[in-house]
């Protein structure tokens, strides 16, 4: 059941949405080579204690994980695409480093992602998050009242492969509310015209995540958590929630 969000609860997700732009926009900041990935989960921790809000992502069990999340961000590395644990290991000038954050704050949810480069970027890895982010405005555009579903994944593809990335298998967007994760399945392919009807109300975190070989195979590390590219080649993950309106898309997760 999709639940649509009253215009007041839009606004809530915004406010949750501010804390979780102010956050990642720490952590590229403080991003350095040299540094641990989990201290920038630990200025994460702090940052997200001090707006008075909660990590959703911390203990969170889905069907498919053989354990809890361990922690407040998700911290993808070269080739890895989405849901790397931060741990001791140490970025380096050159790193592409993807960061999925997820806060509630007052009973309501924000999910958002960026993709940057540590230090000096090589010329391909910009090209590849350019790629990303250009796909994510392109299915946040095609999220219009009276639209489909399919209008979002097909602007999302036409993006990516289009410019010569793949794009991971089986995974996409969702809806986003009271939960992290709540109907519909947004994916990142889909048939113009098709799909779910587009109505004022229908909130929903939108997120490609692009593939630099051209394949749309991964891996899963034996933490059972992370993500990697079957052939080892780097990978993009940008995101946004955001609100379907009468005036069309309106972004949540901007500080």
């Amino acid at each position: 059941m999709i639940e649509l969000k009253t215009a007041g609860e839009v606004d809530a997700i915004a406010a949750a949405g501010a804390v979780v732009a102010r956050v990642l926009g720490a952590l590229r900041e403080h991003a350095r080579a040299g540094m641990e990935v989990r201290e920038l989960d630990a200025l994460a921790a702090d940052l997200i204690a001090g707006a008075g809000a909660t990590p959703t992502f911390l203990d969170y069990r889905p069907r498919f994980a053989p354990t809890p999340y361990p922690a407040v961000i998700c911290a993808s590395v070269n080739d890895a695409v989405v849901h790397g644990i931060p741990g001791p290991q140490v970025l380096a000038d050159g790193d592409l480093v993807s960061i999925d954050l997820a806060v509630h704050l007052d009973g309501w949810c924000a999910d958002s992602a960026i993709s940057f480069v540590v230090g000096p970027a090589d010329p391909a890895d910009l090209a590849l998050i350019d790629a990303a982010e250009r796909a994510l405005h392109a299915g946040i555009a095609a999220a219009a009242p009276g639209g489909r579903l399919g209008d979002v994944g097909h602007a999302i593809e036409t993006v990516g492969r289009g410019s010569g990335y793949g794009m991971l298998a089986d995974h996409g967007g969702h809806g986003v509310g009271r939960s992290m994760h709540e109907m519909p399945h947004v994916p990142n392919e889909g048939r113009p015209g098709h799909g779910l009807r587009l109505q004022p109300g229908i909130v929903l975190a939108i997120e490609p995540m692009l593939l630099a070989g051209g394949g749309d195979g991964y891996r899963h590390d034996a933490d059972g958590w992370t993500l990697r590219t079957a052939d080892g080649s780097r990978a993009a993950h940008v995101e946004h929630t955001i609100a379907v309106t009468e005036d069309g898309p309106r972004i949540l997760t901007v500080a």
